[in-house]
C-alpha cells in the first residue's frame, strides 16, 4: 500500500489522544474525514490498529507495533524536510570546487570570505589542482564545478568562458629587458628562461603563442613560488599570467605586460550536463 503522510499523522494523533474528536481537531479535519483516514489505513495494512467503542479507543497489539515504526518514519520525514529547507535557505549544505592553483591562492580567498560570512553553515571543499585534475574531479562527481584552462565540452561536461588572462614578463628590476620600450617574442629568446612544467596550462599557452620561437630553457619547475625565487635570484626570466602576479610582488622584481599575438589564457567554468547544482553550489557560482 501507499502510506500517506496524512494517514501517518492521523494514526499518531489518535494513538496519542485516544479520542476521535480530539485527534480530528488536532489534524484540522472533520470527524467523518478523520475516521475515513484511519479506516483506509487499516484496510490497506490488513490489520485492526484500534479497538474502539462509544467511550473508549485503545491500540491493538498490531497498533502498538505499528506505533514504533510510525514514530520513526515521522521523525525521518521531519528530518528530511528540515534538511531540504535548510539547504534551500542556505543554512546547511556543501560545495566542492576544483580550480587552478593560481586562482585558488590569489583570487578565491576573498570570494570565499564573503561567501562564508553570508552562509556560515555551508561546508567548503577546495581542490587547487591543474586543469586536467580539475576536469577529472567534475567528471567523477567529486567537484560540483571547476575553473580550468581547458574547454571540456563533451557529452558529459559543458564548459563556458569564465574569464580571460593576459601574460606578463617577470624579471629582476636590474635586468636589461626592463629598459626596452617594446618587447617582441624574439627578445625572450636571448635570456635563460624559467619554465613551468609542461603539464601546466601556462606552459601550454606560452609555447603555442611563441611557436616557432625557441626559448633558452634553464629549468622547469612545478610551482609559481619557485619561479619567483629563481627569477629573484637572477637565474633567468619567465612569463606568467596576470592572475598569478601576486606571487611576484616582491622587492627586486619587475613585471610588465607582454602583449604578444595569441598570448592570452581563457579560463572556463566546467560542470556536469546531467546534474543541476545544489542551492549551495549555485549560490557560490
Amino acid at each position: 500500500m501507499n502510506l500517506s503522510s496524512r494517514q501517518l499523522d492521523a494514526f499518531l494523533a489518535l494513538a496519542t489522544e485516544r479520542s476521535f474528536t480530539r485527534a480530528a481537531e488536532q489534524c484540522h479535519l472533520s470527524q467523518p474525514a478523520f475516521s475515513a483516514l484511519i479506516r483506509t489505513l487499516e484496510e490497506g495494512l490488513g490489520v485492526r490498529l484500534f479497538d474502539r467503542s462509544t467511550r473508549h479507543v485503545a491500540l491493538t497489539d498490531e497498533g502498538r507495533h505499528f506505533l514504533d515504526a510510525a514514530r520513526r518514519i515521522r521523525t525521518e520525514i521531519d528530518a528530511a524536510l528540515d534538511a531540504a529547507r535548510d539547504s534551500a535557505q542556505l543554512r546547511r549544505g556543501r560545495v566542492s570546487l576544483a580550480l587552478l592553483p593560481s586562482l585558488a591562492a590569489g583570487w578565491l580567498p576573498q570570494v570565499l570570505a564573503e561567501f562564508r560570512a553570508a552562509h556560515p553553515g555551508i561546508e567548503l571543499e577546495i581542490a587547487d589542482v591543474l586543469s586536467e585534475p580539475c576536469i577529472a574531479r567534475v567528471a567523477g562527481g567529486s567537484a560540483d564545478f571547476a575553473l580550468a584552462a581547458i574547454r571540456a565540452d563533451t557529452p558529459q561536461l559543458q564548459a563556458e568562458p569564465f574569464c580571460s588572462d593576459d601574460f606578463h614578463l617577470v624579471c629582476r628590476d636590474d635586468h636589461p629587458l626592463v629598459r626596452r620600450r617594446r618587447l617582441a617574442a624574439a627578445d625572450l629568446g636571448d635570456w635563460p628562461f624559467i619554465h613551468l612544467a609542461r603539464t601546466s596550462s601556462v606552459r601550454q599557452y606560452l609555447e603555442a603563442a611563441l611557436h616557432p620561437q625557441p626559448l633558452r630553457t634553464l629549468m622547469e619547475v612545478e610551482q609559481l613560488a619557485t619561479v619567483m625565487g629563481m627569477v629573484r635570484a637572477g637565474l633567468g626570466i619567465s612569463v606568467v599570467p596576470t592572475l598569478t602576479l601576486f606571487h611576484f610582488q616582491q622587492p627586486g622584481l619587475h613585471t610588465r605586460p607582454l602583449p604578444l599575438p595569441g598570448l592570452s589564457r581563457q579560463v572556463y567554468l566546467v560542470r556536469r550536463r546531467d546534474r543541476s547544482l545544489s542551492p549551495a553550489a549555485q549560490a557560490l557560482l
